[in-house]
């Protein structure tokens, strides 16, 4: 067989498995009022409550397969409700524990939630203020040497003030899988601040979600301001590593959960057909492999 055939034939059988993609939602979060269940002290939980359930038919309505569960805040540490979870909708579900990044033990804590069904990645949220300074300190080595023994990954809710430092963690570990959540929060009126996240371009095993567009902007859907950080992040990282995310449901008065996809859909004119495949399925199935 000519290699020219041979190659022809190679690519239309890989864009004929490629067109087949089912979505997959990477950052959702989930809670219920349950006294098996408790939130953690102090924790100011919203009066409604996102149940599994809910969110099934949420993505029954909207065609999407799989779903990425992030340990809410409301528990804290405390990963039972999410563990109980994934347990009963193995099918659908995996889950991003949370560890104490304040706490020595964190990295045991970890391997001991890893070990569990269902769970893959561990999240960390360092503030912009001093109480997220742990950030540089001596805790977050071990933790992340953990989660690169794990061959899990690690995301990071952070403001984009934090980025440079994160940076200095990911040249410390450039084999683990690092996952930037929501464009780190940067903000539409200072776009310059978008290069801090576009300098981790170097590293190949960083990925970003292109989330909150929503909350960052300041107009309505289809968000145009905020589209803008989407679209340098577009043109450094490529769509290859770059990930939609609805984050239902959080901040749902300013968008709702099909907007959140609609948006990538049709609502982001620069992204041809495959990039949407990759931002809705492919970039994702490499760090999330149901």
């Amino acid at each position: 067989m000519p290699d020219t055939t041979r190659r022809e034939i190679l690519k239309m059988a890989a864009a004929a498995n490629f067109s087949e993609y089912q979505i997959i939602d990477p950052h959702v979060h989930v809670w219920k009022r349950d006294p098996a269940f408790p939130f953690a002290a102090g924790a100011k939980v919203p009066a409604f409550d996102p149940t599994p359930e809910a969110l099934l038919d949420l993505m029954r309505a909207n065609g999407i397969a799989r779903t990425v569960i992030i340990q809410v805040i409301h528990y804290r540490y405390d990963n039972s409700y999410l563990a109980a979870v994934l347990k009963q909708y193995p099918r659908y579900f995996q889950g991003v524990c949370r560890v104490d990044p304040l706490d020595s033990a964190a990295p045991d804590h970890l391997s001991a939630i890893s070990a569990q069904p269902g769970f893959h990645g561990v999240r960390i949220s360092p503030a912009a203020d001093a109480t997220g300074d742990w950030i540089s300190g001596p805790l977050m080595p071990p933790l992340w040497k953990r989660c690169e023994d794990l061959k899990i990954p690690m995301t990071l809710l952070a403001p984009i003030g934090r980025v440079p430092e994160i940076g200095k963690l990911i040249e410390r570990f450039p084999h683990l899988t690092v996952v930037i959540d929501h464009m780190a929060d940067c903000p539409v009126d200072q776009p310059a601040e978008l290069e801090k996240l576009i300098a981790l371009v170097r590293y190949p095993k960083v990925f970003v979600k292109i989330s909150h567009t929503w909350s960052l902007s300041k107009q309505n859907y289809p968000w145009t301001d905020s589209q803008a950080l989407v679209k340098r992040l577009y043109d450094s990282f490529g769509p290859r590593r770059l990930m939609w995310a609805t984050d239902w449901p959080i901040a749902k008065e300013r968008a709702t959960y099909s907007q959140r996809l609609d948006v990538i859909r049709s609502g982001m004119p620069f992204l041809n057909e495959e990039d949407k495949q990759w931002l809705l399925s492919g970039t994702v199935r490499k760090v999330w492999a149901f």
